[in-house]
Formats: C-alpha cells, structure tokens, sequence
C-alpha cells in the first residue's frame, strides 16, 4: 500500500485557512466488496499527524472533525502525535487541530471517499495564527538579513572570473536550483481519486447553484489540478455570494497568476493584504511578479513571505530569486542560515552549494551538495549538480568521487549515473593507457544504452576514442552526438579535429564552418537570455553597493 503525499497549496485540499503547511496523502485500502449499504470496509479513515511550527510531533493536542449536518468527533493526538478518524462516510469534512501554546490549524473541504484512507498532517502556529493573537510575538527567524537588493540592472561582468565554460556551468546551475522552487510535494493524487473528487463536487455545484461552499470547493480543486479557467466562473459566483470570503479571493489571485493575467492576479492580492497581512499572499505576489518580468518587487515580496513565515519553501524561493538574478553573496546567507532552521531540507544544501559555486566557493559548494547527497541518497538532483561542477578543481574532488560511485551503485539503470561517475574516473587518470580507461568507455556506452539520445555521452566516447587514435569509431561516436544534438558545437569541432588527422580537409573545413555558424548562433542566444534576466544591485552592510561578481 503507497501514500502519495500532496501539498495543500498544489494539491486536494479545499479552503485551508490556518494551516501553515498541510500534506496530504491517499492511499487505496484495495477492492472490497461493494453492497447496498455500508460495511465497516466501505467507510473512510482520516489520519494523520500533528506536529508545531519548528516541526515536533505533539501529543495531546485536540482533533476535531466535522461534516455539514453532523455532530463533532473529537481526539486527542496519541504520544507520537498520530490522530484516527475510522468509521467514516462518504462526504467533504472540515478538521481543526489545536493545542494550547503551539496554536492552530484548520483545512476545510477534505474530500473522503469510500474505501479510502486519507493522510492530513497538520503543522500548528502558522504565520496567520500569529497575527491574530498577539500574545504570540513574531515569528522565530534568524537576524536581520545583512544586505539590502538596491535595485535592478542589466547584466555585466559576465566575463569575471574564470573561464566561459565556468561561467556558463554557474548560470546553468543557477536555473536548476531555482528550478526547485515552491513547495515540496512527495506524490501526487491519483487520478481516479481527483477524478472522483471532481466528479463529487460537480455534482454539488450543480446541486446547488447559490451554495458558496460548494462553488468554492470545487472550484479550489480546479485550480489545484491546473484547471484554472474552468475555475475561474466558479470563483466569480463563490465571491458574489460571499464577497469577504478570504479563500475565494485568494483562489481567484491563484487563478489569474496561473493564466497569466497578472494585472487581475495583484488587484486581488492586494485586496487580500488589504485586510490582513499574510505570508502566502505575499509569496504569491512573488511569484506574479517574477512571472511578469519584475524581479525587485518579487524579491521583496518573497523576503516578506519569509519574514511573516520562515517556512522552508519561503525560505527556499527567496533564495532563489537572489540566486537566479545573479546576487550570490545575498543568496548564501539566505540559504545557509535557513539551512540551520531546516537541517533536513537537501535543496536548501543543494541551493547553498549553486549560490556558493556562483561565488567561486567552489569547496564549500562541493561540501554542501555531498551533505544533500547524504541526505536522500537516492535523490539524483544533488549528484547531478556535482556532476556538472567537475570542470573545477575543488579540495573536496574525493569526497564527490564517492558520492558519484554511490550514485551510479544505487542506480546503474540511470543514464546519468553512468555518465557522471565516468567522468569523474577519466578525471583521475594518468592517461589514456590508464587501467580506467575501459570503465570509463564501459559506463559511458551504458549510458548511451540506456537513454539513446544522450549527446553529451556520446561525445565523451568520441573524446576517449580520439585519445586512443581509433579514428573510425571517433567519427561514429562525435556524429551520434551530433544526430542527438544538432547543436552541439564542441561535437562539431572535436570531429573536424579528426577529419583533419585522417586527411580529409573537405569534411574538416565543413565541419568547422559548422561549429563556427553555431558558436556564433549559440552565444547570441546566450546574451538574449543573461540581458532578459536582470541582475541585483545589493548592498552589504558596511559595504558599498555591488552587482555580484562572477
């Protein structure tokens, strides 16, 4: 039996109101016999954990659970901070979790289905908690952060340090870790789940057309499953029967920021913030803001978010756009003292490693991407980024070696892990007489067997096969990267190299003038893409204001 985890923000939940962050989980209990009327296999089971805002289980907390015309059924959490609601009917419930010092948390519209097991974890204290009570202080963060983003510019000194290849790797790797960004989500719905869930609420609205509830509901669920447009009319009717509503006009927002229409997407944000101030709004208009091509107000925006909430998804994207517009220093205290809060988090390390290869750390990058490798070692994302930092020499070159063994260890069926772990051995070769030799053209010829179009490996089998002058099977091996990737330029060049070895100056010349009209096509489109991302101008305490340096 498998429990996909959802997040509330993405996934199944209709009308979360307190919860900071709430994962969801559906997990089939198998065929049963379906009667007439309900046996004990039939119903529903809600269950899940309880846990506060640093992440402890708590035991004792009080569990409430409610359906619409329906009396309440209460627990209290067990010593592990587990809850258990068995015994259930069909229907769409509201739970509440409470305990006295750690706050609150409460989701509404969980859909229960027969047959089914339903996970809900709720995490107690979020920021919107806070700000109703006072009493509570401000959230716990770390200090003030040291720098200030002063503004905007366009790109420069991109040269820097270091050669273009590294440069390249360093906003390379600066995509793929923002490219982590939002909440974490460990599965997703099934797809006969949503579709019944969908099918449930339908009927509901259809039901009753003038019922807030089940217009929002619905809705909600549209918006979860990238349905914003068919959500969008439901929205509309849901905030004309109940205009103050909070969910609707947030769902509306999310809606619009989906579509693109950002302009409806702040108009009801801000009515939102408005009325109270909220971490997820400000987050959302983060990413309204990114999206529309303004990364100063979205990088204030999503500093706002982690300062109303250091949850580790805010935490994660504010360092992110630091890191993805160029600003490393900036990013480094963000996702290293975060890293301190959230210990457990592996993009954090993986997004500390990017930001402090972008700065030219390029040990503490390596050190922190293989503590995120230890983290989940079956996680392939953090041995894919040291993977791509081999073209620099790092004091932690040993340590990587192991983890990328590790890696092509757990999963010899992964293209890539044969690919990055051949790499690193050519790496540690006296020459290409090395007794290696033959593993590194074994794993790499692995890596092409399991995923044919891997130009990049092929390749690095004409480069091996070139060494060892076995011209023949050079070409075969740089024209393979070339079927795979047109646009491989150094594929190109390699091949013109041995054309010109072999005596045949026309293929040569042809080849080269291939690999010179790319160049020139690839680097164009390269300064297309640096000037439309714009780069921080920051300042740090006690410093001068600086745009990053390379």
């Amino acid at each position: 039996m498998s429990i996909s985890c959802l997040t509330a923000r993405k996934f199944g939940y209709i009308g979360t109101t307190l919860a900071l962050r709430v994962i969801v989980g559906v997990a089939s209990l198998g065929s049963f016999v379906q009667g007439q009327s309900q046996t004990a296999a039939d119903l529903a089971t809600l269950q899940g954990t309880v846990r506060d805002s640093s992440g402890h289980l708590v035991d004792a907390a009080s569990v409430s659970l409610q359906t619409k015309g329906t009396e309440i059924l209460s627990k209290l959490t067990d010593s592990a901070g587990q809850y258990r609601f068995s015994g259930l009917h069909e229907g769409i419930y509201a739970l509440h979790g409470r305990r006295a010092g750690d706050g609150e948390a409460s989701v509404d519209g969980i859909v229960l289905e027969r047959q089914r097991v339903k996970n809900v974890d709720l995490i107690l204290g979020s920021s919107e908690s806070r700000t109703k009570d006072p009493s509570m202080g401000a959230p716990e963060f770390y200090d003030q952060p040291s720098f200030t983003v002063a503004g905007v510019t366009d790109p420069s000194n991109l040269g820097g340090h270091g050669s273009d290849t590294t440069v390249r790797t360093k906003e390379s790797l600066a995509k793929a870790a923002a490219s982590l960004g939002g909440e974490v989500a460990n599965g997703s719905q099934p797809k006969s789940s949503a579709s019944q869930s969908e099918k449930i609420l339908r009927e509901a609205a259809e039901r009753e057309p003038e019922n807030f509830d089940a217009n929002y509901r619905l809705a909600k669920l549209l918006v979860d499953e990238a349905k914003a447009r068919e959500a969008l009319p439901y929205l509309e009717r849901a905030s004309r029967l109940n205009p103050g509503s909070y969910d609707s006009t947030y769902e509306k927002a999310v809606a619009y920021e989906a579509l693109g229409e950002y302009e409806n997407a702040r108009l009801n944000a801000h009515a939102l913030l408005a009325r109270q101030e909220r971490a997820e709004v400000h987050h959302l208009l983060g990413n309204v803001e990114e999206r529309a091509g303004n990364p100063l107000p979205a990088v204030r925006e999503y500093q706002r978010a982690a300062e109303l909430n250091p949850s580790e998804a805010y935490l994660f994207d504010w360092g992110a756009e630091l890191l993805i517009h160029r600003a490393p220093e900036p990013a480094i205290e963000v996702f290293g003292k975060a890293n301190r809060l959230f210990p457990q988090s592996a993009r954090m390390l993986v997004g500390l490693g990017a930001a402090e290869y972008g700065r030219g750390f390029y040990g503490q990058a390596a050190q922190h991407l293989c503590a995120a490798s230890d983290l989940n070692p079956d996680d392939p994302a953090p041995y894919r980024f040291m993977g791509r930092m081999q073209n620099v020499e790092s004091p932690q070159a040993e340590a990587v070696s192991e983890r990328l063994e590790r890696f092509a260890h757990l999963q010899p069926e992964n293209a890539e892990a044969n690919y990055y772990y051949a790499l690193d051995l050519r790496r540690w070769r006296k020459g290409p007489d090395d007794p290696s030799t033959s593993r590194v053209e074994g794993l790499l010829q692995r890596a092409v067997r399991l995923e044919p179009k891997f130009s990049e490996a092929y390749l690095q089998l004409g480069i091996l096969y070139a060494e060892q002058r076995n011209f023949p099977q050079a070409v075969a091996a740089y024209r393979r990267a070339i079927e795979a990737n047109p646009r491989l330029e150094e594929a190109h060049y390699r091949l013109a190299q041995v054309y010109r070895q072999t005596g045949e100056e026309a293929q040569a010349h042809a080849e080269l003038t291939l690999y010179e009209q790319i160049t020139k096509e690839n680097t164009g489109e390269i300064e297309r893409e640096r000037r439309e991302i714009k780069q921080f101008v920051y300042t740090l305490r006690d410093r001068t204001p600086e745009s990053p340096r390379k």
